[in-house]
């Protein structure tokens, strides 16, 4: 069993990008972003670079941390926490999972650094059950095909594009980049395609097969652990909320009925906690049941953080319901990860064969 407490370098990690994240990240900068073309906030990423976040798991001797994917959880959560619109899941969860399966190490050194943004060429979608190679074909050291809905295509250097018969590593200007309209403004989505684009083979046959399957399966529980944060932030705003909203001369959330509520939420977001602390704790050790662990994760938080938007905006009334308002960014980064890497359902079918439960 994974230990899920947060051991003080966790927690110091944790105070150094929120403390990032609350002078630079506020709700009112994240929301005028999303009313600009820049498809992300490339002043934040640099400075989380600077803090060495950006290469966490990468070893020390290629420019990293040498930490393990617990601490990139915590960073996760935070960047959830803040809805922040920076490439770190692309980036530095799943193409650093893909170079660090593959034994890369050439490109891992500007990743970590942030020098470079080098981005996982699979859509948002993609369950870590998905079929391999997707639909490019490589010929010649040159890729044909097209990839869609891929996040942090936009702002990515480099491209890693799994292919007919490998992964390979594309100058992101040799691809074309097509913006497509995003539920979540924060986390933009592009079509790339590719038309005899030049890349280099960075593994090969099962060799990129299993690196593929690995980062999306270090998302998945990588990416619990960030609507660990979200959920947490929409229950700490709409307690905050109901305890200085008055009506009928008393506080909103003084009604019984109202306290039941967040009394339900808290404790699942408390359970909430334990899951993605197991299935970060699985990856960093490397545990065979790492597969398990983030197919739970997935199925259990992405309804939770879900439901946790929507009380955010419920009980908020009226205000809720407005753009100048926070509510509608949690709600729509919430519902955009629960359908990321793998729906609910997708991830408790691919729990089922792992068990080797029969189909009902």
């Amino acid at each position: 069993m994974s230990d899920l407490l947060y051991s003080e370098i966790e927690n110091d990690l944790r105070a150094g990008v929120r403390e990032l994240l609350d002078d630079t990240c506020a709700w009112p900068d994240v929301l005028a972003g999303t009313e600009r073309d820049e498809p992300c906030d490339v002043a934040l990423w640099r400075a989380l670079a600077r803090m060495g976040t950006t290469g966490l798991p990468v070893p020390e001797d290629l420019g990293g941390a040498g930490a393990t994917w617990r601490e990139t959880a915590v960073v996760m959560e935070e960047l959830g926490r803040a809805v922040a619109p920076v490439p770190f899941l692309g980036a530095a969860v799943l193409a650093a999972a893909a170079l660090l399966e593959s034994g890369d190490r050439e490109l891992l050194p500007g990743l970590a650094s942030g020098e470079r943004i080098i981005v996982l060429a699979v859509p948002l979608g993609a369950a870590p059950d998905a079929p391999a190679g997707g639909t490019v074909r490589a010929s010649g050291g040159a890729l044909t095909g097209r990839v869609a809905g891929v996040a942090g295509g936009q702002e990515a250097d480099v491209l890693l594009v799994p292919a007919s018969d490998g992964l390979y590593a594309v100058d992101a200007a040799d691809a074309g980049r097509t913006p497509v309209t995003s539920l979540d403004m924060t986390r933009r989505l592009c079509d790339l395609t590719f038309s005899a684009a030049p890349a280099e083979r960075i593994a090969g046959g099962s060799e990129a097969e299993r690196a593929v399957r690995a980062a999306l399966a270090t998302g998945a529980a990588m990416l619990a652990s960030e609507q660990l944060g979200l959920a947490d932030r929409c229950l700490a705003v709409t307690v905050d909320h109901l305890k200085t909203r008055y009506q009928f001369g008393r506080p909103v959330g003084s009604y019984q009925a109202l306290k039941h509520r967040l009394a339900d939420l808290w404790t699942s977001v408390a359970q909430m906690r334990a899951v993605a602390r197991h299935a970060a704790g699985c990856v960093a050790a490397g545990d065979p049941d790492s597969a398990v662990a983030a197919a739970v994760a997935q199925a259990h938080c992405s309804a939770i953080v879900v439901r946790a938007a929507e009380e955010c905006v419920q009980m908020h009334g009226g205000i809720g319901f407005t753009w100048e308002h926070p509510a509608h960014l949690y709600l729509k980064r919430a519902k955009s990860s629960a359908l990321a890497l793998g729906t609910p359902d997708r991830h408790r079918a691919a729990l089922a064969a792992l068990a080797d439960l029969p189909p009902a």
